[in-house]
């Protein structure tokens, strides 16, 4: 896993500056956005209590991806991360592929970073409408990576420290609420979990799963960022054991924290944790979430932009996307990279200029299950590498633990997923358009090596 070709090296040309607090940091900022603070309201509509056995189904998925990414990322370096793994396992059209699925999947998600930051702002401040808040996010961020790594990291380090505070301040009233502890609230103890704990049974659970997959998207973005960070390979692991169970502290423990607190068929699901607050009847509590949750959406387009554009610059670097994509600033930044990446949020801004209230939910609908393929993907790639290093007597600066059998165990975990997707006619439609956009990228991709005279594999 230790020996690179020269296409494989697109790490070496950006900076390296990152510290190893803000790759840590990044990986919360990135995973703690929009699935929390929105999917997580949607999640529960779906599932009722019961959404809490998704979280736990993500959650274990994606600690063992999140080691098995450490892995290689420690023995690899690089800004293509797992795409460049699943090149060196399974061949250039299915790195290539990972690679573009992944870029496609960010770009959605910046999009609808911007949009729902822009929707909880606009309830505590109507003075601009969504559209133009979500163009005035996207021209601030775009400046943001562009400025340069160092100065990224910085920012999104300290907006993630905002927004840890905030949801531990959340728990801990939520906590208050319920046991009775705050006076003249009276305690809605469990009943939501003991009168209809899974009120939509299999089914809402299948439909919430992918809501959640979606929450728990972006956070293999340390493995990218880890290509521009101060000795990567002890930099990576503390990260990951870092991230995980933070990750899994804050989504599980606020989840639990909302469905006891609001029925399934509650309206302020819409914006769950003002929901919450506002129950507690702190003043000023509702909004003042409402905007910690504007920064973490912010934090999360901010950080799912830097990867959208590490992605398509390694792509571009190893001849899969055109080499325009490769062009740095003097920031050493790929400036064309992020100009493309972020595109498509400005589209999205006009079309909920055109169609209100629509494209939000629809760009949750889009993603959720494309996170499964990328961590799929990841899997099959340490497996093979692994068993690779083994049978050569390589060094590792990080191995993953319980090997093979958790990764494996992993595999037939994202398997019974897809089983009971298909279970589900909405999560079902949701899966078959993503094979639909697998086998297309492929494709492309095939068929771009033939034209230009690589080899595709």
């Amino acid at each position: 896993m230790t020996t690179m070709s020269p296409a494989e090296r697109p790490a070496l040309k950006l900076g390296h500056s990152m510290k190893p607090r803000q790759l840590t940091m990044m990986g919360l900022g990135s995973a703690i956005g929009a699935g929390l603070f929105l999917g997580s309201g949607a999640g529960i509509q779906a599932a009722g209590p019961a959404v809490l056995i998704s979280y736990l189904v993500a959650g274990t998925l994606i600690i063992i991806v999140m080691w098995a990414l450490g892995e290689m990322a420690a023995a690899n370096p690089n800004s293509g991360a797992f795409s460049v793994y699943a090149e060196r396992a399974l061949g250039r059209t299915a790195g290539a592929t990972v690679g573009w699925l992944w870029w496609l999947q960010l770009v959605v998600v910046i999009a609808a970073e911007a949009l729902g930051a822009a929707g909880l702002l606009f309830t505590v401040w109507p003075v601009i409408p969504v559209w133009g808040l979500a163009l005035v996010f996207m021209v601030l961020f775009t400046a943001i990576n562009l400025a340069g790594v160092k100065n990224f990291g910085e920012f999104e380090f300290w907006f993630a420290i905002l927004k840890v505070a905030a949801i531990l301040l959340f728990l801990a009233i939520g906590a208050a609420l319920l046991l009775g502890w705050l006076p003249d609230v009276p305690s809605p103890g469990l009943h939501n979990f003991t009168a209809d704990f899974a009120p939509a049974g299999l089914g809402g659970i299948a439909t919430a799963l992918f809501v959640v997959i979606f929450a728990f998207g972006g956070t293999e973005i340390v493995s990218v960022a880890a290509a521009e960070t101060e000795n990567p390979e002890r930099s990576v692991g503390h990260a990951i054991r870092t991230v995980v169970w933070r990750i899994l502290v804050f989504y599980i423990g606020s989840v639990f924290v909302i469905a006891a607190v609001l029925p399934s068929t509650s309206a302020a699901l819409k914006s769950p944790f003002a929901g919450v607050l506002d129950l507690a009847r702190i003043p000023g509590a509702g909004a003042a979430i409402t905007l910690v949750a504007v920064v973490a959406l912010l934090s999360a387009l901010n950080a799912n932009l830097y990867g959208a554009s590490r992605m398509a610059y390694s792509l571009s670097q190893r001849g899969e996307a055109p080499r325009f994509l490769s062009r740095l600033n003097e920031a050493r930044v790929p400036v064309i990279a992020v100009g493309i990446s972020v595109a498509f949020g400005f589209l999205a801004a006009v079309l909920e200029l055109l169609f209100p209230e629509r494209i939000l939910p629809a760009l949750f609908q889009l993603v959720g299950s494309t996170c499964l393929v990328v961590w799929g993907s990841a899997l099959v790639s340490q497996l093979i590498l692994r068993r690779r290093a083994d049978r050569a007597g390589t060094e590792l600066p990080l191995r993953m633990k319980g090997f093979p059998g958790l990764t494996i165990f992993g595999l037939v975990l994202l398997a019974l997923i897809f089983a009971v997707g298909f279970s589900s006619p909405d999560s079902s439609r949701q899966l078959f358009s993503t094979m639909a956009l697998i086998a297309g990228i492929a494709a492309a991709c095939w068929i771009g090596a033939r034209i230009s005279g690589r080899r595709p594999s």
